[in-house]
């Protein structure tokens, strides 16, 4: 958990670091504690050993029996260290099933998708990949378990036809008296000994090999090293309770891994108090923009500049706290309303009143005041029986709530309102007004009714700024904006017309 606070986003892209991931976390818990379990088994085998040893060496006849005990042993340790070597090899690189079966099982429990699975009667098919995976990722195992355990079985042939030879000799050695009857029961006593000694050193240096390996996962992750760090060697602060200027210098970016552009060759300037509208179709780029101007990814090529200087110059943390946002897919917490607003702003005393406040702006006070508990009603019915379950619309009241909260220099708003209805979406860009004064703020709404307000609107189109002005500017320029505004306020007009005349009377 300390290790992922330093990881960058773009790992999260790329499924070579989910096999670290799921290795590094399988093994944490119990590997390094069975290691040391296994050390102190060793020690308690050797002196045992030793002892045993000693019973047979003092013994002109008998000596030599403890070497052939050894050697007869060497086998058994190669197969085992190869075969655990073998079955790490095996684990460590089918990550991919063990995540999938796991995904297949969480798909089965998890409550967001409970409703859809169970209408679709998606399950049995969920089970069924289950299975499939399941089988081809344990046929594998076995094929392992049983080559070992052919290889050990012809091992204890032998080991113990060795031994029938051993124990024959003490008998004749007993029966011709060169020793008494209760020399046997100790020899032989101490030849077993050695042997099952033996067999458990051999065994447990295997298995503490084969933790080693894997918890080289465990160190391999914790090596990680993040990108996404101040590269000045006296970072700059960024400065806050301030407007701040945003500039885009020839700005492309490729997530981690693939091959095409997101975005191409961005050149867009922002001035401290503006209010800018990001437009698009879905898949122009506009949330992969927000991501590298709060620098969640760096670009590919191209620099951002903050108040005159590259972000890369900048102390992360303290670049990170200018932004107040909500994302599109914003974060649903299973902690109570006031936990999940005062999350805007985690490095700050809690202050109630400014919680009240904040759902006021995000016009959430109504179903907050209805909760049983008000703003210390927890949230979700995972942990607690009193947890509340909220619609997608109240949680997004939730999400702006915070974002409200946060109070930052910079606000960013990705489709904030998109699970509102029209006169809640009103309402809170009525907040946001007064929220905003000298403030920078940056929209993505598909409702481009919002875009009206803004100083600046951005279009994007296959990664690329197309067009940019004010509303008045694009609409005369009849441009690509011109087109979507006009598309999509002609559909607002027809919906209209299609409404049901009220009480039987024609509507004005």
């Amino acid at each position: 958990m300390e290790k992922t606070k330093e990881i960058d986003l773009a790992s999260f892209d790329l499924p070579a670091f989910y096999e670290k991931l799921e290795n590094a976390n399988r093994e944490a818990s119990m590997r390094p504690l069975n290691i040391l379990t296994a050390t102190f088994n060793v020690i308690s085998a050797m002196i045992e050993f030793v002892g045993f040893v000693v019973v047979l060496l003092t013994v002109p006849e008998l000596w030599w029996m403890v070497f052939v005990i050894i050697v007869i042993s060497v086998p058994s340790a190669v197969i085992n260290f190869i075969y655990r070597r073998k079955n790490f090899r095996y684990v460590r690189h089918r990550s991919k099933d063990r995540r999938q079966m796991n995904y297949y099982v969480n798909l089965t429990v998890d409550k967001d998708l409970a409703k859809e699975v169970r209408i679709f009667d998606l399950t049995d098919t969920f089970i069924d990949k289950y299975q499939n995976v399941f089988e081809k990722y344990f046929s594998g195992i076995k094929k392992l378990i049983v080559e070992e355990s052919l290889w050990f079985s012809g091992i204890a042939v032998v080991s113990n036809i060795t031994n029938f030879f051993l124990y024959a000799l003490i008998v004749y050695y007993v029966m011709s008296g060169k020793f008494l009857i209760g020399d046997y029961a100790l020899y032989t006593g101490a030849i077993v000994s050695i042997s099952a000694c033996v067999s458990q050193i051999i065994s447990i240096s295997a298995n503490i090999y084969e933790g080693t390996l894997f918890v080289d996962n465990l160190i391999e992750f914790m090596k990680t090293e993040p990108t996404v760090v101040c590269r000045a060697q006296m970072p700059e602060k960024a400065k806050t309770n301030c407007s701040h200027t945003i500039e885009f210098q020839n700005v492309s970016f490729k997530y981690p891994g693939a091959d095409k552009y997101v975005l191409k060759n961005i050149n867009l300037k922002f001035a401290p108090g503006e209010t800018v509208v990001l437009v698009g179709l879905n898949g122009a780029g506009k949330t992969t923009l927000i991501k590298l101007l709060t620098r969640l990814y760096d670009p590919t090529e191209g620099k951002i500049l903050l108040d005159g200087v590259d972000l890369k110059d900048y102390d992360v943390s303290s670049l990170y706290a200018l932004f107040g946002i909500v994302f599109q897919d914003f974060g649903k917490y299973a902690f109570t309303v006031r936990e999940n607003v005062s999350f805007g702003a985690i490095h700050k005393k809690v202050v109630d009143e400014r919680i009240r406040e904040s759902l006021v702006r995000s016009n959430a006070e109504d179903f907050v005041g209805r909760l049983s508990e008000k703003e210390h009603t927890p949230l979700m019915r995972i942990f607690e029986q009193n947890g509340k379950e909220l619609s997608i619309g109240q949680w997004q009241k939730i999400a702006i709530a915070r974002a409200f909260y946060a109070d930052a220099d910079i606000l960013i708003l990705d489709e904030p309102t998109a699970s509102l209805d029209p006169l809640a979406e009103q309402e809170i860009f009525n907040q946001f007004d007064s929220l905003r004064a000298d403030k920078t703020s940056i929209f993505v709404s598909h409702r481009l009714s919002s875009a009206t307000i803004a100083s600046q609107i951005v279009v994007l189109e296959n990664g690329m700024v197309v067009e940019t002005g004010t509303h008045r500017e694009l609409m005369e320029k009849k441009g690509k904006y011109h087109l979507l505004f006009s598309t999509q306020a002609q559909r607002y007009i027809e919906e209209k017309k299609d409404v049901p005349p009220i009480h039987g009377k024609k509507e004005e």
